[in-house]
């Protein structure tokens, strides 16, 4: 899941004293630009023709005032989570918790940077504690330096490491060129690769380097590269609470803000079983899988009652999903198979898809209630390519036939049951 608002810059421009790795308020400018339509992000790719992260880009949009650093002890007492920018004073507080903590195995990483000798120092500590070093999200610039120093690198499929050149923030936010000859030895000292420090260390402060988790893995960076379901969930690391619950299910699963008006019982549940969760330690796979099982119960159960011509729109929609050739592809066979609610609840939908799914949700009727927790339901496998025929030959029926024949393949047992005794 994307995590929640992680900004850096105050204001409309960036002002820095001191050392640091001013990476966000470039990447924030450039943004801007493109949104105001001015032009590109300057050297978004790096120069082996790496992807740049567009959430990277989204969560440093400049903003009038970034949230404070958190700093805190996870579930269990075995993870730290430190999430937002590295200023004055976040490794001593570091520091403080780790001296009252000393159960604590590993550090969740997710930060846009900042100063250079504060990613040191939190890396003196991660490297005198013996600290396994994760990032769930994305660790850029400064936070590049604490990471690097784990007695184990872990990151995600989809973690993003950003590397660039250190230089001097003078008044007026003037950039001044910096050796980066301590930041190339503690690089070197931790292992790398040194053709990626040397690559890493050319990119200007307003570029950034962003390597894929198997680069990442080659040059050293990282020792290894985990699941969702290996450790407790950090996307609401920045502000565990309820909004931010609530904005994080919304993105991630888009169809339900067509519920927030019609049912916001349904929103306020998935979120409060989604926050306890976190403050459980349950992990990130386990916390998507659930929230998109809660959401395809509830917008099946709103869909069910639909008019016969709205379930043969979706019954389309479902064929078209089936018909998608791409590397989710499995996904979307075993969501067909528990029928339209997974559909629509998964990620991935075409925006005429999308579209579609929010005109049939406004006239939908919801139960009151949030679905029940998400124990995963069993369903007979069912085969995908069995299922497309069976699809096919309802929607070739006669319009006062196809909905009665889609409606088993939209709605398959059990999946409803419980909303449907809710509904009834």
């Amino acid at each position: 899941m994307a995590a929640g608002s992680r900004l850096f810059s105050r204001g409309s421009k960036c002002v820095r004293w001191g050392r640091s790795t001013g990476l966000a308020c470039a990447v924030a400018a450039g943004f801007l630009a493109i949104l105001s339509g001015q032009g590109p992000v300057r050297g978004s790719v790096d120069r082996a023709g790496i992807a740049p992260s567009a959430h990277i880009f989204e969560t440093l949009v400049a903003q009038p005032e970034s949230a404070p650093t958190r700093v805190a002890v996870g579930p269990g007492g075995r993870d730290v989570r430190l999430a937002g920018e590295l200023t004055d004073g976040v490794a001593e507080r570091l520091a403080r918790l780790l001296d009252a903590s000393p159960q604590v195995e590993r550090i969740h990483l997710t930060s846009e940077g900042g100063l250079v000798d504060e990613g040191a120092a939190i890396g003196a500590l991660v490297a005198r504690r013996g600290l396994v070093t994760y990032v769930p999200d994305y660790c850029v610039s400064a936070c590049t330096l604490a990471f690097v120093r784990g007695r184990e690198r872990l990151v995600l499929p989809g973690s993003r490491l950003g590397f660039h050149a250190p230089y001097e923030s003078g008044p007026f936010g003037i950039e001044i060129e910096a050796d980066s000859a301590p930041e190339r030895a503690a690089y070197l000292a931790a292992g790398l690769e040194p053709s990626f420090v040397d690559a890493a260390l050319r990119v200007r402060p307003d570029e950034l380097m962003i390597p894929d988790a198997a680069r990442l893995v080659t040059a050293r960076v990282a020792t290894g590269v985990v699941d969702a379901y290996r450790f407790p969930d950090s996307t609401l690391d920045d502000g565990p609470d309820a909004e931010h619950a609530r904005s994080v299910i919304l993105r991630d699963v888009l169809v339900l803000a067509s519920l927030e008006t019609k049912a916001p019982a349904v929103i306020e549940g998935i979120a409060a079983w989604y926050l306890d969760g976190y403050a459980r330690g349950r992990s990130e796979g386990e916390a998507v899988d659930g929230i998109r099982r809660m959401a395809a119960r509830a917008v099946a159960g709103g869909l069910r009652t639909a008019e016969p011509g709205t379930h043969v729109a979706l019954g389309r929609l479902t064929l078209r999903t089936l018909d998608r050739i791409g590397p989710e592809r499995e996904d979307a066979c075993a969501a067909a198979g528990e029928g339209i609610g997974a559909v629509l609840a998964r990620g991935g939908l075409a925006e005429p898809d999308l579209a579609l799914a929010r005109a049939a949700l406004r006239h939908a009727i919801f139960p009151e209630t949030a679905p029940d927790a998400p124990e995963p339901a069993p369903l007979a496998s069912r085969d995908c390519a069995g299922l497309r025929r069976a699809l096919t030959a309802a929607l070739a029926l006669p319009p006062e036939d196809a909905a009665g024949a889609l409606h088993p393949l939209l709605f398959p047992e059990p999946a409803l049951a419980h909303v449907t005794a809710q509904a009834e």
